[in-house]
C-alpha cells in the first residue's frame, strides 16, 4: 500500500481545478493544534460551512515552485487566491494528501471501501447534492477541551492519576518565526483518560489567540488538545484523498533559497513521511493494556532482583577511567601505571583541568616538603609551606564544593627519599607532620613500571599499598575518540582509522624513531604547521612515514567537501573500496551538528561503510550511540518503543 504523503499542487488547485476543490472550495479550516504550533490566522476569516471558531482559516503550502524568485512555493492565501511565500515560512498550515492507493485498509463505517464506490458516488450523489465523500482515516490531536475538562485533566495530569499510552507525536520545536533554523524534533506524550486520548501541549505561538473552546491562551501556556480521527475528502477522478482542514503548522518547508519543485528533496516532506504518517496510526487500549502488564511485569522483575541482590550494587562492567573518577570521588588516592606515552596525565586533566602537578623525579625535599628559614628579627625559625600546598589550599578555598588533584607524576622515578615524603602525604593527607591537605583535595599518582623506564625505581611496599592501581593502556578506539576531541589532524586521524591501530605504536629499539601515541599529536602540530608528511620520520620513523604519504596520496572525499557540498556523482562512482574505507575514516571525525548530513552520504558509499562510520563516530559514548539509533529510527520512520 503507497502511503506516500504530498501536498496539493497549483495545477489542482487554480489552473485545472480537480472536482473536489470545485465542490469544497480551496479555502480550508485550521485546527487548535495547528494554531498552538504557530500558524497565522487572520481575523474575521472563516470556511463557507462554519463560521464558528473551528471554521477559522489559514494559508496553506502546495508542492509548486514558482513566484517572485524561482526557490519560493506556492501557497493558497486566506481568501483563496494564489500567491507565494518563501520556502522557510514556518507559518503556513499543512494540508496532507494521500494517493487513493492508500485506502485499500480503510473503512467507512464498518465497510471496506471499493473503489467501485468512489467511481459510483461521485458520478451520482455528487451530482445531485453537492456533497463530498467524507471518511475517517488515522488520529491525530486536533482540538482544545472546555475550560471544565480541561481543569479536570489538569488534576489528573498533576495528582499521577492520567496514564500514558505509551505514544508520542512528534512536531518541530522552532517556533514559527525562526525561518533559518532547520527541523528539531520535540515529542508530545499521549495520555488517556475515561476512554478518551489527549496530549498537553504548550503554547508557542507569540500572539495572544482564543481557541475553540472560546479561551484565549498566550505563549507558554499548557493545553490540553484531543486526540480524534482525521477526516479526509475522496476525490477518484483525481486519485486522491485530501485531509479536510489544516491539521499542522510551524514546520519550515525547506531552506530559504533551495526549493527547486522538488517535493521530496524538503523538510516538509520528511516530516510528513518520517512522523506524521507514523504518528497518525492510532495506538489502542489493547496496546495500553500490553504496556501496563509490561510495566508490572518490569516491576516484579524489580521486586526479585532486590532479593537476588540485597545489597542493591551494579554489577556491569567499568572501565580504567570509571575507577579513576571512582577513587577521586571516593577519597582513595590512586596510582595510574602505564608507559610515558600512554596519556596518565591527560586522563587526570580531563578529571581536573586545574590540577595541580609535581614532578617527583626533579624534586627535592624542600619543593615537596617546605623548608625552615631563620627570622633574624624574631630570632626563631619559621616554617614555610610548599609552593605547590599554597596553590593547591587556594584552590580548594575557592571552590569548596569542588574536588580538586594533586598529581604526584613520574613517582616510580623519584628517588627512595623522595619517595618515603611522598609516602607521608598520601598515608597521613598531611605535609612535613603540620600542614593537612584540603578536604576537597584528592590525590592521584602516576608511573612507568620498571620494564618501560631504566630509570624506574620499585614502589616501596607499604606506599604500593596506600593506592588503588589502574593499568592504562591506550586502545584505539579510545585514541580515536580522543583524537575526535582533541583536533588531530584529519589526515593523522583517517591513517590510524583506515590501519585499525596497528601503526599506532612501533617497537622502541633506541637507535630510530618510534611510533606512540604521544608521538602522532606531536606529529598532527608538525603536519598542521608545515603541510608536509615527509616531516613526520623525525617523528614516528620512515617506515611508517613512507605508508602515511602512500595513504595521503588516495583519493577521497573531505569532511569539508561533504559539509560544504563540494564534490559530485562522478567523484563519489570513481572511488574504490579501498578509498570509500579511507573517506568514511576521515568523515567519522565529523561533530554532532553535521553527523546526520555526512553520515547520508557515508550510507550512499555502501551499507557497509554506513556501519564503519556508525562505529567510529559514536566510539562507544552512549550519548551518541543514541543520537545514531534515533538517526536510523528516522531512517526507517519507525515509532520508538
Amino acid at each position: 500500500m503507497n502511503k506516500e504523503f504530498t501536498l496539493l499542487t497549483e495545477d489542482q488547485v487554480f489552473e485545472n481545478k480537480i472536482g473536489l476543490i470545485k465542490k469544497v472550495s480551496n479555502k480550508c479550516a485550521v485546527t487548535d493544534f495547528a494554531i498552538l504550533l504557530g500558524a497565522c490566522i487572520p481575523g474575521g476569516l472563516y470556511v463557507d460551512y462554519d463560521h464558528s471558531l473551528k471554521g477559522r482559516i489559514v494559508w496553506y503550502y502546495l508542492s509548486s515552485v514558482g513566484g517572485v524568485r524561482d526557490c519560493d512555493v506556492r501557497v493558497v492565501t486566506n481568501f483563496g487566491d494564489k500567491a507565494t511565500a518563501v520556502a522557510g515560512d514556518r507559518a503556513g498550515g499543512v494540508r496532507p494528501v494521500l494517493p487513493l492507493s492508500a485506502i485499500s485498509d480503510i473503512s467507512l463505517n464498518g465497510e471496506r471501501l471499493k473503489k467501485g464506490i468512489f467511481k459510483n458516488f461521485f458520478s451520482s450523489k455528487v451530482e445531485k447534492d453537492s456533497k463530498c465523500l467524507e471518511i475517517e482515516y488515522g488520529e491525530y490531536p486536533q482540538y482544545v477541551v472546555s475550560t471544565s475538562m480541561e481543569s479536570e485533566l489538569e488534576q489528573a495530569y498533576r495528582s499521577g492519576t492520567i496514564r500514558k499510552t505509551g505514544k508520542t507525536y512528534t512536531t518541530d520545536s522552532r517556533k514559527w518565526n525562526y525561518n533559518s533554523s532547520p527541523f528539531k524534533a520535540v515529542e508530545h506524550e499521549e495520555y488517556e483518560y475515561n476512554g478518551k486520548k489527549y496530549i498537553r501541549a504548550y503554547y508557542r505561538n507569540t500572539d495572544i489567540f482564543t481557541l475553540s473552546n472560546g479561551k484565549q491562551y498566550k505563549e507558554g501556556d499548557n493545553v490540553w488538545i484531543e486526540v480524534s480521527p482525521l477526516k479526509w475528502y475522496v476525490d477518484y477522478d483525481a486519485r486522491i484523498m485530501l485531509c479536510k482542514n489544516l491539521v499542522v503548522s510551524g514546520i519550515r518547508f525547506c531552506n530559504d533559497h533551495s526549493y527547486d519543485g522538488n517535493f521530496k528533496n524538503t523538510e516538509m516532506y520528511k516530516f510528513l513521511n518520517t512522523y506524521f504518517a507514523r504518528d497518525i496510526e492510532p495506538s489502542t487500549i489493547h496496546q495500553m493494556q500490553q504496556k501496563e502488564e509490561i510495566s508490572e511485569l518490569k516491576e516484579s522483575r524489580k521486586e526479585i532482583k532486590k532479593r537476588e541482590n540485597p545489597y542493591r550494587l551494579n554489577f556491569g562492567q567499568v572501565s580504567e577511567e570509571e575507577i579513576i573518577r571512582g577513587s577521586i570521588e571516593s577519597g582513595v588516592a590512586v596510582f595510574l601505571h602505564g608507559a610515558s606515552s600512554e596519556g596518565k596525565s591527560a586522563r587526570v586533566k580531563q578529571i581536573d583541568p586545574d590540577t595541580v602537578i609535581i614532578y617527583l623525579r626533579n624534586a627535592t625535599p624542600e619543593s615537596l616538603n617546605g623548608k625552615s628559614v631563620y627570622n633574624a628579627q624574631k630570632g626563631e625559625m619559621i616554617d614555610i609551606k610548599p609552593s605547590w600546598l599554597k596553590k593547591l589550599e587556594a584552590k580548594c578555598e575557592a571552590e569548596p564544593d569542588k574536588l580538586h588533584i594533586v598529581f604526584f607524576d613520574e613517582i616510580t622515578n623519584a628517588l627512595p627519599s623522595i619517595q618515603g615524603i611522598a609516602f607521608n602525604i598520601v598515608l597521613d593527607r598531611e605535609v612535613n607532620g603540620m600542614w593537612q591537605l584540603p578536604e576537597n583535595a584528592r590525590i592521584v599518582a602516576a608511573g612507568n613500571e620498571m620494564k618501560d623506564s631504566l630509570a624506574a625505581n620499585q614502589l616501596a611496599e607499604p606506599l604500593f599499598n596506600r593506592f588503588a592501581h589502574v593499568y592504562i593502556k591506550t586502545t584505539t578506539e579510545g585514541w580515536l575518540k580522543w583524537a575526535s576531541e582533541h583536533n588531530i589532524h584529519p589526515a593523522i586521524y583517517s591513517y590510524i582509522a583506515y590501519k585499525k591501530g596497528e601503526t599506532l605504536r612501533s617497537k622502541y629499539d633506541g637507535e630510530k624513531p618510534n611510533a606512540d601515541p604521544r608521538k602522532w599529536e606531536m606529529a598532527s602540530k608538525m603536519l598542521y604547521a608545515t603541510g608536509s608528511p615527509e616531516m613526520l620520520r623525525a617523528l614516528v620513523g620512515e617506515d611508517i612515514t613512507r605508508e602515511f604519504v602512500e595513504f595521503c596520496n588516495q583519493r577521497v572525499i573531505t569532511l569539508d567537501d561533504v559539509i560544504n557540498g563540494n564534490y559530485s556523482e562522478r567523484d563519489i562512482q570513481s572511488l574504490n573500496t579501498a578509498e570509500r574505507y579511507a573517506t568514511t575514516m576521515g568523515l567519522s571525525q565529523v561533530d554532532e551538528e553535521n553527523m546526520e548530513k555526512v553520515r547520508n552520504f557515508v550510507i550512499n558509499l555502501g551499507a557497509e561503510f554506513g556501519a564503519v562510520f556508525d562505529s567510529l563516530w559514536a566510539h562507544g559514548d552512549e550519548s551518541r550511540l543514541e543520537l545514531i539509533a534515533e538517526v536510523r529510527l528516522a531512517d526507517l520512520g519507525g515509532r520508538k518503543i
